[in-house]
């Protein structure tokens, strides 16, 4: 267990990826991100779990070791669970079968909900069809990634324990852009990576454009459910 926070309702549970890359507050893996908002949250480490594994790889060898994560998250109290990175996305089903509370892999989950979407990835490259329409997200949706080699992607696949923080800010500024630039009917821009909510106000005063991510999606995922968790005790 990498860090722990619970209250009488339960906690956000995160399966965490194995790295060591700085976390700014925003980041879904920053205990800042969730003590600033009141939610209490534990962080559950897969072991192997590399960025580079999950994202470029996908390799299926961890699907086991995430179910274990968070079966034991659940074991725990934990109300509600999530995710160190988007690219889980692709084992959204096969998690939620494995425990009885809510599971919110991906900020990929709200795309089909939002007017005129677009996404910015991680990598646009390993982002491909069959895992967007996994999630539902709707096919034609813009997609536009971060510059190969950049400051933050180049940061996360080597796992570095430095990060440039304004010129990550500058990364995903300049894809959201391109993003809006490229697809002018693009209404609203979701964030695909966990590591990308530190920078959504950058990125909504650039475009003009309202901005999604999974932060703004698991606050209003806890909300419901501990809104729920009231009714049912009343």
């Amino acid at each position: 267990m990498n860090g722990s926070q619970a209250g009488a309702d339960g906690f956000l549970g995160v399966i965490m990826l194995d790295t060591r890359f700085p976390r700014p507050p925003g980041d879904i893996g920053c205990p800042q991100t969730w003590a600033r908002a009141g939610v209490p949250v534990r962080f559950q480490t897969v072991r192997g779990a590399s960025a580079r594994r999950v994202v470029q790889e996908q390799d299926p060898a961890l699907l086991g070791p995430f179910i274990d994560a968070a079966r034991g998250l659940v074991t725990e109290g934990a109300s509600l669970i999530s995710t160190s990175c988007g690219f889980l996305a692709m084992w959204q089903a096969e998690l939620q079968a494995a425990v009885p509370v809510p599971v919110v892999t991906s900020s990929l989950l709200q795309t089909a909900d939002l007017p005129g979407p677009g996404i910015v990835t991680f990598d646009a490259n390993a982002l491909g069809t069959t895992l967007l329409r996994r999630v539902g997200v709707p096919d034609g949706t813009p997609v536009e990634g971060l510059a190969q080699g950049c400051e933050l992607q180049s940061r996360i696949l080597s796992d570095d324990t430095v990060l440039d923080l304004a010129q990550a800010r500058k990364d995903v500024v300049a894809a959201a852009v391109r993003l809006v630039s490229r697809h002018p009917l693009v209404q609203t821009v979701v964030l695909e990576c966990t590591n990308m909510p530190p920078y959504r106000a950058a990125v909504e005063q650039a475009t003009g454009r309202p901005v999604h991510d999974l932060e703004t999606l698991l606050l209003d995922a806890w909300r419901c459910a501990q809104s729920s968790s009231t009714r049912r005790a009343g």
